[in-house]
């Protein structure tokens, strides 16, 4: 069989791009990322007529130019592609509503010299504002095949196919390039003359334009004779135009670009009504905007957190017979020793446990994030938002990744990928861990049962708020520290809205859940193997020690109990300590160990009922789906899951805990009242982020940030509960306190000036800090 031919997607943002890409390769798809940086790539296949064919999907871009201080990775990668001439063809996804802007970016893709098909996608959207596309007219002008489609609904697809296969079996030549102003024309030749040939080649043309621009990424490629020699040429014509030779190359463009859609395109002069314009008005009006747009996120949180979470019981204890039990039995049957048991058992089971008990949540995140990318109101969202985000160095489509992190990191960090640039997911992703998940709250709900049964809600109310201020100042100071960059103006498409199709949002949902299962999984199957050993391991060499004291987890926090005494943890709360180890596999499991510890300091009867019976497991998972659903009522009113029940009855609260009461009995006999308490939380609430969100870090950032931000985390969280704790003894104790609150001093302007170091290493290296796989 002949190589496939290998063809690129190009085309403008919400053009429908990716619903085009979808309808050609299905589900023979890959994702992967693009070389040298984290943006992904999407690759897929298909075969027509004996023919089989790879099919790229490039960044959504306006143009093929990097205009000097811009920093758009979607360009470069779609500039370098285009460049690198690995496309056999190029099929360019114009939306045919807005013909003349989806031409701008054709006529640099001519530049190219590939064989182009155009396909004329949405003409149901044209057709319901009035836009009549002649597309013969069109394809003559251009001199390229021009397909029109309707690719949501199918429409076209195989018309395409064929004009595509006969392109490049018959191989047609490239299309003939528009002719511009005859002084553009002979700088143009000028610049291509001055170009070495084995350096340019064919694509001496998109060169000599993208010059003309300035553009630096081009430039940077060129060896300094030709630099020169290109610039002096560039100055010559601006010098005899009188004005910037991209500003004239742009015009120039777009003259020609009116002269060819003025017989190609039409519109109804009587028609007036648009339903895009007429939502917007509703949707983006001066005083409904925010509190729609708030009742939007209300649901999207709601559905992410209560409706994906009435599955997440399912997930987890059917993953936990199938993966754990099972395995556990099966090992054991065949007389395997218990070290390998417990490994391969509670080990890689586990973490594929922990893995599948995101699954619900993060597939209705981003089965609600498509609907609103799909229908277009993502991009009103942050329109809305933007001045209120850009005060942070954010743009307004990082509001929703952090909102969701109020539920769990982990989509939120997920949700990051509907960002625009690099370093606004960096940003986001550094910060969302901050947001208090509501796995966190159970840790917060335990001890205003124990220690603060009177003011429970205030305490949970200011640790939302510290967790919100903490993630402010982490953006302000990674934006002005390691990314010390100005904002540029925000720039943003209002595209038209449409109603996705239910195959489209399910097979946006697929990929991007099946990119987090495949990737992020496999980082977290491994920290939650070597955890899980260790906390079953004894110190005499047996195993099945889980939460005991007998444990090594439970002996390496005994041993560095001393390290928290500053923050009020004795060493007969060594429970506390191992709690924030276990933190580590998820934050609810602080609950547990800490549960299961004090529980046998109390010598009461333990919670172990014997081996897990896994017919009942499976029954108990199906049932909790129902059990779950009924309760949806209650969780409209609290979507934040801000309720913490009755904490005046202690039995009552040691119940609603799923807690034994001398659990509750012993934390308030060992932390140091309500002030050693608070620092406790406060460290929960800041320290480094579970598995699951540093396996998504991981995914999206490499192994560097993933590092960084369970390092910054906990440094925060570290400095900050030791000050709480000091400053709230300093009247009982001024010199050790005072010398600890001088510590955390010097600590917190050791980070700022790390961070300012990183910045300025950045700075000379014109760079980002290095996102590589650790």
């Amino acid at each position: 069989m002949n190589r496939p031919y290998t063809i690129a997607l190009v085309g403008n943002p919400n053009c429908g791009k990716t619903t085009l890409f979808n309808r050609l390769t299905g589900t023979h798809q890959a994702v992967g990322n693009w070389p040298g940086v984290t943006v992904e790539r999407k690759t897929g296949r298909f075969v027509h007529a004996g023919a089989h064919y790879d099919v790229v999907d490039l960044p959504g871009t306006f143009s093929l130019h990097v205009s000097p201080g811009e920093d758009s990775l979607d360009q470069q990668i779609a500039q370098g592609y285009v460049l690198s001439r690995e496309a056999d063809l190029i099929i360019n996804i114009i939306d045919a509503s807005s013909v003349e802007r989806g031409l701008y970016l054709s006529s640099q893709i001519f530049d190219a010299s590939i064989p182009v098909v155009v396909a004329l996608n949405m003409m149901d959207v044209a057709h319901g504002q009035g836009i009549h596309v002649d597309p013969y007219r069109l394809a003559e002008g251009l001199g390229c095949p021009v397909v029109p489609l309707v690719a949501s609904r199918g429409d076209g697809i195989g018309a395409l196919m064929d004009v595509v296969g006969s392109q490049l079996l018959g191989r047609q030549p490239a299309p003939a390039r528009q002719p511009l102003d005859a002084p553009i024309e002979s700088a143009l030749l000028r610049v291509q003359a001055a170009l070495d040939t084995s350096n340019a080649g064919p694509n001496g043309r998109l060169l000599a334009a993208a010059l003309l621009e300035r553009d630096a990424a081009v430039l940077a490629r060129l060896g300094e004779s030709e630099r020169a020699a290109a610039l002096t040429i560039v100055g010559e014509l601006e010098t005899q135009l009188g004005a910037s030779a991209g500003d004239a190359l742009i015009a120039a463009r777009y003259r020609a670009i009116g002269d060819l859609t003025a017989q190609a395109v039409h519109r109804d002069p009587g028609h007036r009504f648009n339903l895009t314009d007429w939502l917007d008005r509703v949707l983006l009006d001066r005083w409904l905007a925010f509190p729609l747009f708030l009742g939007v996120m209300y649901l999207m949180f709601m559905l992410t957190i209560n409706v994906g979470g009435a599955f997440t019981d399912f997930f987890n204890i059917t993953a936990g017979a199938l993966f754990v039990e099972v395995p556990r039995r099966l090992l054991e049957a065949v007389g395997l020793p218990a070290w390998l048991v417990t490994a391969i058992a509670d080990g890689v089971g586990g973490g594929v446990q922990l893995v599948c008990s995101f699954i619900p949540v993060i597939a209705t995140l981003f089965l609600f994030q498509s609907f609103l990318e799909d229908s277009g109101y993502m991009a009103r969202a942050a329109f809305i938002l933007d001045r209120l985000m850009r005060a942070v160095g954010l743009p307004g489509k990082s509001f929703v990744p952090l909102i969701v992190g109020f539920g769990c990191n982990v989509p939120a960090v997920m949700a990051t990928r509907s960002l625009d640039t690099h370093q606004d997911r960096l940003l986001t992703s550094m910060m969302a861990p901050f947001m208090s998940c509501g796995a966190r709250l159970t840790v917060y709900a335990l001890f205003a049962a124990a220690i603060f049964p009177r003011n429970g809600q205030n305490v949970v109310f200011a640790l939302y708020l510290i967790g919100i201020a903490l993630a402010i100042i982490t953006g302000l100071l990674i934006r002005r520290g390691l990314l010390n960059r100005d904002l540029s103006p925000f720039l943003l498409e209002l595209p038209a809205y449409h109603v996705p199709t239910l195959r489209s949002l399910m097979l946006h949902t697929w990929h991007r859940l099946k990119g987090f299962v495949m990737r992020a999984g496999k980082a977290i199957v491994l920290v939650v193997l070597v955890l899980n050993f260790v906390n079953s391991i004894g110190t005499d060499g047996s195993y099945g020690n889980q939460n005991t004291e007998r444990s090594m987890l439970s002996a390496v926090g005994k041993a560095i109990t001393p390290l928290f005494a500053p923050i009020g943890i004795t060493e007969e709360n060594w429970p506390a300590t191992v709690g924030i180890f276990s933190g580590v596999f998820a934050k609810e499991v602080v609950v547990g160990t800490l549960d299961a510890l004090y529980t046998n300091m109390a010598r009461e009867p333990g919670s172990s009922t014997g081996a897990a019976n896994i017919g009942a497991m499976l029954s108990e998972a199906i049932d909790s789906v129902g059990t779950n659903l009924g309760e949806l009522g209650e969780r409209l009113a609290d979507p934040l899951g801000l309720s913490l029940g009755n904490l005046d009855d202690r039995d009552i609260a040691a119940a609603d805990q799923q807690v034994h009461v001398g659990t509750l009995g012993l934390m308030a006999q060992l932390f140091d009242g309500p002030l050693g308490a608070f620092s406790y939380i406060l460290f929960v609430l800041l320290y480094m982020p579970c598995v699951a969100t540093l396996g998504a870090i991981y995914k999206e950032l490499g192994g560097f940030w993933a590092f960084f931000s369970a390092t910054w985390n906990t440094v925060i969280a570290y400095t900050l509960a030791v000050a709480c704790y000091q400053g709230g003894r300093i009247a009982s104790d001024p010199l050790a306190a005072g010398l600890w609150l001088v510590f955390c001093a010097l600590l917190l302007s050791g980070c700022y000036l790390w961070l300012m170091h990183l910045g300025r290493r950045r700075a000379a290296s014109g760079t980002l800090i290095p996102v590589v796989n650790l």
